[in-house]
């Protein structure tokens, strides 16, 4: 086994130049029904796509710092597998660093890893047209198997009717918060976003420098806008996308923010900053966040003691007869069409996202695959750690909005590049929502969506 890093810089988003030639390439999947970037010679069609000639050697797996620990798990377990582990971000907050490798490997017809993690789930919508994601329900994985997943969770991996991707884990939004601070300073959990503000303005009057919320990090519309049902980013169809970030979804939930970051009691700092670590981390008494926050964030990063962490689901709009929740990351596990080592290819994959040994007992976040997810749950509640279950992330498991899709430009990057800068000047998240608007257009459009608004 080895562990490496690639070296290469990533860059931010698709130009159209880029877009044209992933679309170029797609034409050529088509029509010689190969890979992209790869040849005729030798392929052999089979479960959905042209492989490669097969041979012995090293199964190369892609992964970020998190999921290293599952990799050297596999291997562990495996000890006759060939593996040749190499770290990169992960293609954390758009960075887009896989597709930007793809496009190489194309042009010089290597380098192509097996296997890869990604922290985003957009990475089917380029993949495929790239030639690079292989099919999974074609053969490679059976029915029975992918039929256990979560209710929707692959749907980000499904490119017209086809899988191309697996779900690693459920990243849905619920209201943690510190139970016993809660109680000593004499608060309910708030159930409705009305309730929560309340929550948020009696804190900074009474309790101020103690937080309920964070608004700091490039998926901080994942967590507020998307749960808000916020319009700004609903994919409807293959290269198609709606865009309203000024109605009343969306700037119901901006005005909250607004309040709570002018009365100090919702930080701008982000929760893996430096500032907040040093400065806040001890001061949070709700935090809406991904289902990851309680494991790799409260437990991880800000060391906060057993027994004083707990989770509720997010607070709702008064009024509101579905309820809906954000979702932030979870990532995707794809198999390479070039790989020429496919039977242990796959066999990593399905382990990777379904075995009790990392997804029930390791993984950090709540798991895709629904029997893990459930093994996963005791596990979390037999460890003493939380104050009370985790219910909370199993309902909010199939309360994810479904009008905020994945397409090809990442929100993470739009956000980080158009609304963090004003925040970090004093500027309203209102005020800001026009421009929030016209940056997506943008971005869709440089890579090629149609966009409505």
């Amino acid at each position: 086994m080895t562990v490496n890093k690639p070296a290469s810089s990533p860059k931010r988003a698709l130009g159209k130049k880029r877009a044209a030639s992933l679309a170029g390439c797609a034409a050529t999947v088509l029509l010689t029904m190969t890979a992209c970037g790869g040849g005729t010679a030798g392929t052999t069609a089979k479960d959905g796509f042209a492989q490669a000639p097969q041979k012995d050697g090293a199964l190369t797996v892609w992964v970020d710092a998190t999921r290293m620990d599952a990799a050297k798990l596999y291997q562990r377990q495996h000890p006759d597998v060939k593996l040749d582990i190499v770290s990169y971000d992960g293609d954390a907050n758009g960075s887009n660093y896989l597709q930007t490798k793809v496009q190489l490997f194309n042009r010089t017809h290597k380098g192509w890893p097996d296997v890869v993690f990604s922290s985003q789930n957009n990475e089917a919508s380029w993949a495929v047209d790239a030639g690079f994601a292989a099919p999974l329900d074609k053969g490679l994985v059976a029915r029975s198997t992918l039929g256990q997943f979560a209710r929707g969770a692959n749907d980000v991996c499904t490119v017209k009717g086809t899988l191309y991707c697996l779900r690693n884990d459920l990243s849905q939004a619920v209201l943690w918060y510190n139970a016993p601070l809660l109680k000593r300073f004499g608060y309910t959990v708030p159930t409705t976003w009305e309730e929560f503000q309340a929550l948020g303005e009696k804190v900074a009057k009474e309790h101020p420098g103690y937080l309920v919320g964070d608004a700091g990090d490039s998926f901080t519309p994942e967590i507020y806008l998307w749960a808000s049902k916020c319009g700004a980013n609903h994919i409807t169809g293959p290269k198609a996308v709606s865009v309203n970030t000024t109605g009343e979804s969306c700037t119901r939930m901006a005005k909250l923010m607004d309040a709570l970051i002018e009365n100090k009691s919702m930080s701008t700092s982000g929760v893996f900053s430096t500032d907040f670590g040093k400065n806040e981390a001890d001061k949070v008494l709700l935090m809406p966040g991904p289902a990851w926050y309680g494991g790799a964030l409260f437990k991880g990063t800000f060391k906060a003691p057993a027994k004083q962490i707990a989770a509720a689901p997010v607070p709702q709009w008064q009024g509101e007869t579905s309820p809906s929740t954000g979702n932030v990351g979870g990532g995707t596990w794809l198999l390479s069409q070039h790989s020429t080592h496919i039977k242990a290819a796959t066999d990593f994959l399905k382990w990777v996202t379904t075995d009790d040994a990392y997804q029930g007992a390791k993984a950090p976040g709540f798991p895709a695959y629904a029997p893990a997810a459930e093994t996963w749950l005791k596990g979390q509640d037999a460890s003493g750690y939380f104050a009370g279950d985790l219910s909370a992330l199993k309902a909010a498991s199939s309360q994810v909005w479904p009008g905020w899709g994945s397409g090809r430009f990442s929100q993470e990057a739009i956000w980080a590049a158009t609304v963090k800068p004003g925040l970090t000047q004093g500027k309203s998240v209102v005020s800001m929502l026009p421009a929030w608007q016209d940056s997506i257009v943008k971005y869709a459009e440089s890579n090629g969506y149609k966009v409505s608004q």
